[in-house]
Order: structure tokens, then C-alpha cells, then sequence
């Protein structure tokens, strides 16, 4: 089996992510059946298990660069991807390779799931509950020591959820997010998200903008008799400068201070690299075997290293181009202000592309202040919205817009209009996707 192929088996089942086609299921019987069938792939390791509308992502790659510094074995499992589905699956930061994936569905995964019918009848696997397995058996292979998941979706019935015992569950910042199917509160969304935490496990809570997250969080916690670090109370961390590559940051929280260079820029990455900062302090007694200890220099060490593009990233600096995943409203608000702090930005032109079911008014109305210009284009994925429907949101708000049909095109339509006026700042924004396509357009990249 070649890669592609393997690709073509894991996409003809239910695939959220490229086609919309979600399939509601009461737990996750399937995920579990499935993996004991495979020898139970997700145990015998220590797990830090993130969930959260926002930061999850950063705050996991975070976490695997700094338990990098030490000498365990550590895999990472997040989504989505930017290029390829091996990004999905890091092996001491190392993307898995396609040939390996691609073995691992040939000789492990088809034939476990091939007995699926006679025990779940007509309960079918999603293309995520494969992938998630295909990140299980490749740790166990490896032999490695910790594994850090990203949550998919919500949490409760996500493909992850499958520990009945944990180290650390990581909760980041709660906002409103897949509404129509983790609920239409904060409290509903809370309640999804915190399901991931296990009795006696640690919780570390990043900093809430909302208290209804907080009392959930808190109580889910208490039920489950699990210890929680709350690191809005317990830490404290703050930009110490900032160059167009990064920023030195100083987080001082019970076991000491560190300051990093962290090569991510924003505000809301400095609150991520403390929740970071809190889960190595947090696993200082939750890993056994002794090897172990988080100092200060070596938690640096790790922040430093991390990779973690199309978050604020700067392509280019004459003129000035930033992709960025924002898509919805909070995430467009932090993009917004990163702008202008980290920036100086006033005006900027923006190629905005989006998934259909994202609030594009929201971004809309929190990027169109500093928007000069807009132009919408298409993302190249199955659920791109029409770029018609975000010009006419941006023109509602007295913003220029136009339409070009696809990301490279836009681009280099955004480049010819800078060098010909004053503006100097152009930033892709609206989907990963979007701002995938125009990273490799601009740095060249063959994907």
C-alpha cells in the first residue's frame, strides 16, 4: 500500500474535517472496540490530554518541545494538518513518514477494522477515529514514554477520549465553537470539553474569559476527585520584547521563573507558553519513572524550539506578509490586536478565506477596523466558503472588497497592490487552509 492509498481508505469513512459529514454517536464505544482490538495501543504510557476552543494546539506542540529537552521519548498527535497527514502523528518532532503511515493502515488498521460489523453492526468509524489510532500505534512501536493529545472536537465523544486514568487533562481558553453540535452555551461547551478529565488525574486550567467555564471545569474536577492548577491564580507571565521572529517572555509560577525566547508572536502565546510552563511544572509529579525534572533552563530550552507555523507568522518583511488561522471571532479579535501591538499596524490588506461553517461575521466585524483593502478568495478544501459571501460581509462593514478565485493568485494580486501604494502590511488570515496555501506559495514549498 503506497501512501496514497492509504489516504484514499482513511477518507472513505465519515470525514468531519473535509466533507461536513458529521456522525453523532452516543460515546465512544467504536474508538474503544477498535483499540482492543489493535492490543490496546493507548496505554502504557504517561498522557497529557488537551482540550479547549482555543490554544489547544500551540499549548500541545509547546508541551512536546519542552519534554523534548529531556531524555524520554515523546509523540505528539494534533489537528488538523497544514500539508500532509503525516504532520498529524510527531515522533520525538519528527513527523511520522508517509511509507510507515501507510504500513501501519496496510498490516494493523484494515484488519482491525475489517472485523468491525460483527461487533458494533451499523455503528460506523470515522476517518479521525483511524487517524487517532494510527497515532497510538506508532508511539507504542517507538516505545515512547509520553504522548501529548490534542482533542479533535469537543471532547467527550472525541476519538481521544478512551483513558479511564491520565496524567494531566488540559483545559484551554472556552469560547463558543461548533455550536450545533457542542451546545449553544458556555456552559454546554465547558461541559464537553472538561469530559476528558479522569479520576485523579491533574488539571491544569488555562486562563477563562468566562466564569461559567471556570465552575464547570472546577466542578467536573471535584466529582472526579482530581487536583487542579489553576494558572490564572498560580502564575503570572508577561512580553519582555519582541522582534518580527519572536519575543522573550518571563513566566514566574510556584516552582520559579523562566524566561524563553518563544518564537511565536502575540499575546495569547504568552498566556499559552504559561499553561505550557504550568503542565511540565504539574508533571514534575506525575511522571514515575524518576526520569524526569523540569528546571527552569531546560523548560527555556523547550520554548524556544517549538514549531508551530501559520500561528501570526511572518513570511516575508518587504512588504510585510502574515498568515494566520484565525476563523472566528475570538481568534480574529487576538489576531487583530497582535497587529497592532507586535506591528504597529493601522491599515493592512487582508486575503481572507474561509471554511463554510465559520462566523464569518465575527471575524468580519473584528478585523474590519484595520482593514484597508480585503480580497476573498477561495480555500483549495471541500468545505471553502463562497468568496462572494465574504466580500458582501466585509462590504457591509464600508470595506473594499474584491474576489480572486484561489490563494496563490491572491497573493501575488496582494504583492503587486502593496509595491504600487503605501500599504506595507499584508495578512492572510481566515482558515489554517488559507493560510497554508499561502505559505507555501510565498516560501516556495512543494506540498
Amino acid at each position: 500500500m503506497t501512501y496514497d492509498e492509504a489516504i484514499e481508505w482513511l477518507l472513505s469513512f465519515a470525514d468531519f474535517e473535509r466533507s461536513g459529514r458529521f456522525q453523532d454517536r452516543p460515546d465512544v464505544a467504536p474508538m474503544l472496540a477498535l483499540l482492543e482490538r489493535l492490543g490496546n495501543p493507548h496505554l502504557g504510557r504517561e498522557t497529557v490530554h488537551i482540550a479547549g476552543s482555543k490554544g489547544k494546539g500551540s499549548v500541545a506542540a509547546m508541551v512536546e518541545s519542552i519534554l523534548f529537552q529531556y531524555p524520554i521519548g515523546v509523540g505528539l498527535y494534533t489537528s488538523p494538518h497544514l500539508y500532509s497527514y503525516c504532520e498529524r502523528i510527531r515522533l520525538c518532532k519528527d513527523p511520522i513518514s508517509g511509507k510507515r503511515l501507510a504500513s501501519l493502515v496496510e498490516h494493523q488498521l484494515q484488519p482491525a477494522v475489517a472485523d468491525e460489523t460483527p461487533v458494533l453492526g451499523e455503528r460506523r468509524f470515522v476517518t479521525f477515529d483511524l487517524l487517532t489510532a494510527l497515532g497510538f500505534l506508532a508511539f507504542r512501536e517507538d516505545g515512547l514514554q509520553v504522548q501529548v493529545i490534542e482533542v479533535g472536537l469537543g471532547g467527550r465523544l472525541d476519538s481521544t477520549n478512551v483513558f479511564t486514568q491520565k496524567e494531566l487533562a488540559v483545559i484551554t481558553p472556552i469560547s463558543l465553537e461548533h455550536t450545533a453540535i457542542l451546545g449553544d452555551t458556555i456552559a454546554k461547551i465547558a461541559a464537553e470539553k472538561a469530559a476528558i478529565i479522569t479520576p485523579g488525574c491533574t488539571v491544569v486550567m488555562a486562563p477563562q474569559q468566562h466564569s461559567t467555564a471556570i465552575e464547570v471545569i472546577r466542578g467536573t474536577a471535584t466529582t472526579a476527585s482530581a487536583s487542579v492548577v489553576d494558572v490564572a491564580g498560580e502564575y503570572r507571565w508577561k512580553k519582555m520584547s519582541h522582534d518580527l521572529s519572536g519575543q522573550r517572555i518571563r513566566v514566574e509560577g510556584p516552582p520559579g521563573v523562566v524566561e524563553a525566547r518563544l518564537p511565536l508572536l502575540g499575546t495569547h502565546q504568552v498566556e499559552n507558553a504559561a499553561t505550557a510552563v504550568a503542565c511540565a511544572n504539574a508533571l514534575r509529579t506525575g511522571i514515575s519513572q524518576g526520569w524526569y525534572d523540569p528546571e527552569p533552563a531546560w523548560i527555556a530550552e523547550g520554548l524556544a524550539s517549538v514549531s508551530w507555523p501559520c500561528r501570526i507568522e511572518v513570511l516575508r518583511e518587504d512588504p510585510l506578509v502574515i498568515v494566520d488561522g484565525a476563523h472566528n471571532r475570538d481568534s480574529a479579535r487576538r489576531l487583530a490586536e497582535t497587529l497592532v501591538e507586535y506591528f504597529a499596524c493601522d491599515r493592512a490588506l487582508f486575503v481572507i478565506g474561509c471554511g463554510s461553517d465559520k462566523d464569518i461575521e465575527g471575524l468580519a466585524e473584528e478585523l474590519a477596523p484595520l482593514a484597508a483593502r480585503v480580497i476573498a478568495v477561495r480555500a483549495d478544501h471541500p468545505r471553502a466558503m463562497d468568496p462572494r459571501q465574504i466580500a458582501e460581509m466585509f462590504g457591509r462593514l464600508n470595506v473594499d472588497a474584491e474576489i480572486v478565485e484561489n490563494v496563490p493568485d491572491a497573493v501575488d494580486h496582494a504583492l503587486a497592490a502593496t509595491s504600487e501604494g503605501s500599504l506595507t502590511l499584508i495578512c492572510v488570515a481566515g482558515s489554517l487552509f488559507v493560510a497554508a496555501e499561502a505559505r507555501a506559495h510565498v516560501l516556495g514549498l512543494r506540498t
